[in-house]
């Protein structure tokens, strides 16, 4: 008879036994599964939506009296002259190394202009990478495009503008299409309109005043991008928003903790389970395990014995511990009706990786059990008898 045959009978004998040791692996490793594809999802959830939040990276002339307040630029109330950057210049951004991590560029040209009869700051954008680099705007009506305006919502109460209603800007008519909610930021004080429009009204054609950069995911390199960025653009000033990129990286980290954390927990409980049920085996089988040894049965084929049940109990508590980790984290993802963008995919890699630590802890744990049950002396097994 096999070692194995051996192996396969006493888990058949012993079914209880056998399905709890079972039952702790699987919860293990089902907990494990679970808080890593939650985190995993979660992190894919969050890289998504700081891709689309806001700019952390903004590109200005090179002005050394230039008072930053808007962006990085403060025309506060009276006209000043400010270096602009040439538009055709930002072509250069898609032959930096990490172009593929830029999520969109929004040119912005400010100008202040006479809007009935009152100065305004006039603010031309590229309104399909506003959605972009804006997403917490709120508006009535739509965004401009051509001749339109869109009015922040302090400048539209202090001029008394209404949806539809034309504005003299700089003696040029132009409806107001769009009022922007209250966003609590300098975004209130101006009026916005099509890039290509306000360099029409300023006579700057082809040139912009600054430049807003989303460029964040996983592993964007922000500072090197910011480098990169300052090669290709030798007469523009780059910088990082250190802020906001500490800290949504912060946060990838914290989840990235708590992941680990977590599995190391649900890893230790799990191999407890198995040494303490392996070892309540080994002594139920004292007389069983010194008939062996009377036999001619060697140390390492009882070691091999017991390892070989470890194995056969640990292999499918890895795959039930993958599947049961899976819908767990599934039936999360469903509970957590925000994560619009969050989807749980079957990764064969995290499958094995499941098998593999449950294999890994079945064995580990079942070490100390197995050199117990080599060590007992078949005499005094037998005297049991």
């Amino acid at each position: 008879m096999r070692l194995t045959d051996i192996s396969i009978k006493n888990l058949c004998r012993r079914k209880a036994k056998a399905g709890f040791i079972m039952a702790g692996l699987a919860v293990g490793v089902a907990a494990m599964v679970a808080v890593i594809g939650f985190v995993r999802t979660m992190t894919a959830e969050i890289n998504h939506k700081m891709e689309r939040y806001g700019a952390n990276i903004l590109i200005l002339p090179k002005a050394e009296d230039l008072q930053l307040s808007y962006g990085g630029i403060n025309l506060g109330g009276v006209s000043v002259d400010v270096e602009q950057i040439r538009q055709a210049d930002l072509q250069r951004l898609a032959g930096i190394k990490n172009a593929a991590n830029i999520a969109a560029t929004g040119p912005t040209l400010l100008g202040v202009v006479s809007a009935n009869n009152q100065r305004v700051l006039l603010a031309g954008i590229d309104m399909n990478s506003a959605g972009i680099l804006k997403p917490w705007w709120t508006l009535s009506g739509k965004r401009p495009d051509g001749n339109g305006l869109l009015a922040g919502a302090r400048t539209a109460r202090v001029l008394n503008l209404a949806l539809g209603q034309e504005v003299a800007v700089n003696g040029r008519p132009m409806p107001v299409v769009g009022i922007l909610g209250a966003t609590g930021s300098q975004d209130d004080d101006l009026l916005f309109t099509a890039l290509s429009t306000a360099q029409g009204i300023l006579g700057k054609q082809g040139q912009i005043s600054m430049v807003e950069v989303a460029a964040l995911c996983n592993a964007c390199p922000v500072e090197e991008m910011v480098q990169q960025i300052s090669g290709v653009l030798p007469d523009a000033k780059v910088m990082a928003i250190q802020q906001v990129v500490k800290g949504r990286m912060d946060t990838l980290h914290r989840f990235s903790t708590f992941s680990l954390g977590m599995s190391a927990v649900v890893i230790l409980v799990g191999s407890l389970v198995v040494l303490t049920t392996m070892m309540s085996s080994v002594r139920e089988r004292r007389e069983e395990i010194g008939i062996f040894r009377a036999m001619g049965f060697r140390k390492s084929h009882i070691m091999r014995i017991i390892f070989s049940e470890a194995a056969m109990i640990s292999g499918p508590a890895g795959l039930i511990g993958y599947l049961a980790g899976t819908g767990a984290t599934f039936l999360a993802v469903r509970f957590f009706s925000g994560l619009e963008h969050a989807s749980v995919v079957w990764d064969p890699a995290l499958c094995g990786g499941a098998i593999l630590m449950a294999m890994v802890v079945g064995l580990t744990a079942s070490v100390y059990p197995a050199i117990m049950a080599a060590r007992l002396d078949p005499n005094t097994a037998l005297r049991s008898l």
